[in-house]
């Protein structure tokens, strides 16, 4: 997910913006912009991105049944 090829460019993650807060990101082009913003210089930095938490398993609704085939 975080090294695929078709990535929307966005401020948050560009290796020529640096987070200031999460509302704004201070860009080397375009000064302070906001973090969904993006431009022609986008250079997607795989570090820079957070990806979203995994989805945590419910097991209190899980039974043997549900194990057994």
């Amino acid at each position: 997910m975080l090294f695929r090829k078709k990535i929307e460019p966005r401020c948050a993650y560009c290796c020529k913006g640096r987070t200031i807060s999460e509302e704004e990101v201070a860009c080397v082009k375009k000064g302070i912009v906001a973090p969904e913003d993006h431009c022609r210089a986008f250079v997607y930095d795989p570090l820079r991105r957070v990806p979203p938490r995994p989805a945590v398993l419910d097991t209190e609704n899980l039974k043997r049944e549900d194990f057994e085939l």
